[in-house]
Formats: structure tokens, sequence, C-alpha cells
């Protein structure tokens, strides 16, 4: 049995880079897959920053948390959306289980843990959060310790979506020095018996990057000044993690996961803009130029169906009973989510060909559903398209998106490593590891049964349903829209 267990996130680390592409000029992370246990990693529903993490450090999926995304409907009004935050999570996570049996948790820059709650030992806030000035710490004194020793905490850069890709790449650089480093100062000084850090770093260079390495990409140009910049940067963090790998206890049992990965955008799918050519939105008056989409817009008494921008397309049906002025009658409804997953996988691309869209219904995936789910989850050209909420489109299609430049959409599949000092495994590769294996893993590692489901979080519960204070919200709110989630 491992002395301790120290998880490396990477947000969005994809398995065609860290086992193929890259992997000749990563010697820590090559050390760890030649004499431990690798392979690709399958995520939640939809592959998502906000709730993967979370649902890996639970083991619940989205549809049991309650989390969809990092916005969400919280009653089924039509404008009642709300930022999920630490408060939404009701289950275990690891920590919570450990803290039981008396061990103590280091956590830095793991999403969905803002604002921080009491934990046996450290916790350093996540993406999302409104700012460093936030008390984004427990205990919160350890917010000055940082502050002194590495300067303003970077919990995610600047606006990712940029045309300054010298300032952007600069940002994700520095961001992922500090977060390694943090990491290695508190477990060099202070004591342990799990780490789970999160660097964002891998997930802004495949947005901000992915066209000027990938010659599939449709934006590719050959010999760019950037088309080593997505490889230079895997290679300073595979020295970032071997430098952490040196001040850990050599029985350590590490685990360098991500939460999903990465693939090239081909375009966006106008979701908004075909419902209501097709008949299904309908609007009070036209719209002649790109619009964001706002229910405000919306002739609620002629509409069946509207949908959400994304990285997957999140579809609402207009039920009576329901939503305000909802007219799908109850006994109408399957049969119209029917009809609308017909035909967007039949969906054709831009040049009338096939582009393999797969729609979800969410109690055919996840054991429960709580909250507010989105009637149909659509992934667009099986995760090549991103879903485009916005109005005013000439076309059902755009090769730009509308929330700024952005070169990549999620895949359905991360990377799980899995390395013990003494390199048990010896270079196996496994197929069909998830998410949801991984918080049984580390329990399992400290020789504890997980619970049924994990367990409910007895903190969670005295928190209550809110989530942010109304300051808060609108920072994080003005916050994601710099960096184009919203």
């Amino acid at each position: 049995m491992p002395s301790k267990v120290a998880l490396i996130g990477l947000d969005c680390a994809t398995p065609e880079l860290v086992f193929d592409r890259f992997l000749p000029d990563l010697p820590n992370l090559r050390r760890l897959v030649s004499s431990g246990v690798h392979g690709p990693l399958e995520s939640t529903i939809p592959p998502i920053t906000v709730p993967a993490w979370m649902c890996m450090m639970t083991g619940r999926d989205p549809g049991t948390l309650g989390i969809y995304g990092f916005r969400n409907r919280k009653d089924h009004s039509y404008n009642g959306l709300t930022i999920a935050s630490s408060r939404m999570v009701r289950e275990d996570a690891v920590w919570d289980a450990l803290a039981r049996r008396g061990l103590r948790s280091i956590m830095v820059g793991i999403p969905l843990t803002y604002p921080p709650r009491p934990v046996n030992g450290l916790m350093v806030s996540g993406f999302p959060m409104p700012g460093p000035d936030a008390e984004y710490t427990y205990p919160p004194g350890l917010r000055a310790e940082i502050r002194e020793r590495f300067g303003e905490y970077i919990a995610d850069v600047r606006q990712f979506r940029t045309d300054d890709k010298a300032r952007l790449l600069d940002d994700i650089h520095a961001m992922t020095r500090q977060r390694f480093a943090l990491a290695r100062h508190l477990v060099t000084t202070h004591p342990w018996d799990f780490l789970a850090m999160v660097e964002m770093g891998p997930d802004r260079m495949h947005h901000g990057f992915w066209r000027y390495w990938d010659r599939d990409h449709p934006l590719h140009e050959p010999g760019n000044p950037l088309e080593s910049a997505l490889h230079d940067y895997y290679v300073a963090l595979d020295a970032e993690i071997g430098r952490t790998l040196e001040v850990l206890p050599p029985d350590t049992l590490v685990l360098v996961v991500s939460d999903h990965g990465a693939k090239r955008m081909d375009g966006g799918v106008c979701l908004n803009e075909w419902l209501l050519r097709e008949g299904y939105l309908a609007l009070r008056e036209p719209v002649s130029k790109l619009t964001p989409f706002s229910p405000d817009l919306v002739d609620w008494e002629r509409t069946r169906a509207w949908g959400d921008g994304g990285y997957y397309g999140r579809v609402f049906l207009n039920v009576a009973g329901r939503e305000p002025r909802g007219m799908v009658p109850a006994k109408g409804y399957e049969a119209l989510r029917d009809e609308l997953t017909r035909r967007l996988e039949a969906l054709p691309g831009p040049d009338g060909q096939a582009i393999g869209t797969r729609v979800f219904r969410p109690e055919h995936v996840y054991r429960a559903v709580t909250n507010v789910a989105p009637d149909l989850i659509a992934y667009f050209g099986d995760l090549h398209w991103r879903s485009v909420g916005s109005l005013g489109h000439a076309s059902v299609w755009t090769p730009d998106n509308d929330t700024g430049p952005d070169d990549a959409n999620h895949a359905q599949q991360g990377i799980a490593v899995l390395w013990e000092g003494g390199g048990a495994g010896g270079g196996t590769r496994r197929e069909g590891m998830s998410i949801y294996d991984v918080a049984p893993t580390i329990l399992r590692a400290f020789g504890i049964e997980p619970p049924p489901g994990m367990g409910r979080n007895a903190l969670a519960s005295e928190a209550g349903p809110a989530g942010y204070t109304d300051e808060e919200e609108a920072e994080i709110a003005r916050r994601l829209e710099d960096l184009g989630y919203l």
C-alpha cells in the first residue's frame, strides 16, 4: 500500500498527444507510461471541465450531481440561469471520505471548488472564481502565504479566445509554472496524505493553438511560426511534472489524469438558427445581425424548442405546465424529442455529407437526473463542430466561433496514467478506463472501500442550495464572458 497518493490533473490532455505524437520528447511522462499503467480515460457526457472534474472526484455523473455545465437552469423559467459553484456539489468528494479516516489532503486548482469549504488539510480553489482578492483558500490565512511567495494567484489565464497569441502563450506558461511551484511548496511545507492538483494550461493551449500544429485543421497554415508552440508547451509541462515527482516520497502512487481530450474544431452548427428555420423556434421580431440569444427575443407562445451554445449542444423544450408559457403538450413531449433527435442526427454538413452527430437523452446516460437537465444533448459532428447559440447567421453553418477564436473542441477520451514508485504495471496499456473509476481507485489505495455512490457530503448539505453571492456571481459571469464561455 502506498504511503501517499498524488493526482496530477491536466485539463484537456489528450491521448493523441501524450501517448503518441509528443511522448518521445516527454521523458517524465514517458517514464510513468513505460513502467506503470496507462490508457484512454472515458469522460463524462458532456466532456467539459465543469462538471467533469467534480464527477471524477466524487465518482458521480452529471445527472446525479445536477450540474450540466458552467451555467445551468435553476428552474424552468426562461432566464433562471445560475453559474455552478462548489455549494451545488452535494456528494462526498475523495477528500471528504479520507478526512473521516483522519487523512489530510491538499487540493490546488480543482475546478468547482470555489467557494472553498472546510477540509482536513488545505484547499486552493480553482476556476471559476471571482478573482485573486476573493477568499479562495482554506484556511483563509493560506491566501496571504500564497501571495507573499508567488504573487497574485492565477486561477486561469485571461481571455484565451484571442488573436494576441504571444500574450496568451506567455500567460499560459506563467500559470503552469506557478501552479506546479505552488503544489510543490505545499507538499514540502505542510503535512499531507493525498494531493490533487489541476493545471488548466493544456486546455487553453488546445483552444488557442491547435490549428498551428494540426495539418488536418481547416485553418492550418504549413510553416507558420507557431507550429511548435503546442509541442513546446507539453515539453515544459513534462519538466514541471518531473520536478514535482522529485519532491514526492518514493512510494507515492501517482495518477496523471485529464477530464477530457481535445480534437480539431471544424466550425460551428448554429443551433438556434436551425431551430428557427425549421419552425421550432419563433422570434418576436426578425434578427438582421449577429445577436446573442436572449429569452426576450423569443415568441414563447409559438416556440417549441430552443438551444444553447457551447462545446456541445443543449436543447430545451417549451413544455406546457412546465415552462411558464409552454406550448408542447406533455403527451407530445417524447414524440418531439424523437423528431429532433432524428433530424439533428441527420443534419448534413455544409458539403451535404453526413457528419456523424450524436444526440443523447439525459435519462439514458445518467444514473439519476436531478435539477433541470437539458431535454437533449447533442454532439455535433461527433464533437468536431461546436454548438453556436447566437442568432442572425447567414447559414446554419459557420467557420467562426461566435465567442472568439477557438481551434479545438473537446473529445470524449482523456488520459490516465497510474504509477507507483516501484514501477508496478510494467508499461501496461489498459482500455476501458472511466472517469468514474478514479475516486474508488484513490480510496482503495488507502485501504478504504468506497461507499455506495460515494455517500453524501454533510458539509454540502449544511451549506444550503445557494451558490455565489450576487456580487460573486456577477464577477464570475463577467470573467466567464471574457473567456468566451457565456
